[in-house]
């Protein structure tokens, strides 16, 4: 076996033992998810993600291991927009707290087989059309402009929702309390409950903000390991990263214009990949960088207003 091959293999071992081992250590069925357990599911997705950063790093190189870790800090970063929505999506329907984690397990692993087919056909098109990279690039710069620029009050609203709308015209709908069912009966008629609607809007949420994540890992690295296993990592630990920064994804306020700079870096380096190599190396550096400095800059925009309104 190839290198390659085995690092898919030992990828694949890996991914199903950590998700055996999640479900049935840390999850409960109708049980609230606690701010420790997110916490130590967190660090374990992210120290899982470290490891396997080591593993590539050993079995295929220091550069397609620091491409990896480049585009898994990329998907991290554009997830924190995906926890967002979601926060509002279980406010609009009212779900329960005890449900909030089979929901999103449904929703991200529904999610997951969607990213699968749209990184399959992105390695179809580059393979036999490489000038689409250019196109990438351009789409990239312009993703990243609209994002910097972007009204913060403009707020995801979910009754306005294209799947919403179309779930409740086509389909049987009940806002009945579900009591953690995803079907109900009534009058011998099956009806989606609300806990289906979220999910299947969760899945839906997360391919639209798919269009911009795996065009930006592409940009990173043209392979296929890189860019399935950067994303499935990534999309893995949004769950644990939910719990944890719900009550704070307000404070990250700057937070989107950091990715905004990311997404214009990555599409421009694109665009210039024909004239000058820059290193992976280079990309690292950036996104943490601007990841770490829009961080940090929320975090003391934030404590220097906390005095104006106490």
């Amino acid at each position: 076996m190839t290198p390659i091959q085995w690092t898919y293999l030992t990828f694949a071992i890996v991914i199903v033992l950590a998700l055996i081992f999640d479900l049935g250590l840390f999850s409960k069925k109708n049980q609230k998810t606690t701010i420790k357990t997110a916490l130590l599911q967190s660090i374990f997705w992210v120290g899982l993600s470290v490891l396997f950063f080591g593993y590539m790093w050993y079995e295929d190189g220091a550069e397609t291991a620091l491409s990896f870790m480049s585009a898994y800090l990329m998907e991290k970063s554009l997830s924190i927009d995906n926890i967002f929505v979601f926060i509002l999506l279980f406010n609009f329907f009212k779900i329960k707290e005890e449900n909030y984690s089979r929901v999103l397990l449904i929703g991200i692993l529904m999610a997951l087989v969607f990213r699968a087919v749209f990184i399959s056909v992105g390695v179809v098109l580059i393979q036999r059309f490489d000038w689409i990279l250019y196109i990438f690039g351009v789409f990239l710069i312009y993703t990243g402009i609209k994002m910097f620029v972007a009204n913060p009050d403009d707020e995801f609203k979910p009754e306005e929702n294209v799947v919403y709308r179309f779930m409740n015209k086509y389909m049987r709908v009940t806002t009945e309390d579900p009591k953690g069912r995803f079907v109900i009966r009534k009058h011998n008629k099956a009806y989606l409950t609300t806990l289906s609607l979220v999910v299947v809007m969760l899945a839906v949420t997360d391919i639209i903000f798919a269009v911009d994540s795996i065009p930006a890992v592409f940009a990173i690295s043209q392979q296929p390991v890189v860019v399935y296993t950067s994303n499935i990592f990534a999309v893995l630990g949004l769950r644990s990263l939910f719990f944890l920064l719900r009550g704070a994804v307000d404070k990250f306020e700057y937070l989107p214009q950091g990715i905004a700079i990311i997404l214009v870096f990555i599409g421009l380096k694109m665009l210039a990949a024909y004239f000058i190599h820059i290193p992976v190396y280079v990309s690292l550096i950036m996104i943490v960088l601007c990841l770490g400095g829009s961080i940090l800059y929320s975090l003391y925009h934030q404590q220097k207003e906390s005095p104006v309104e106490k």
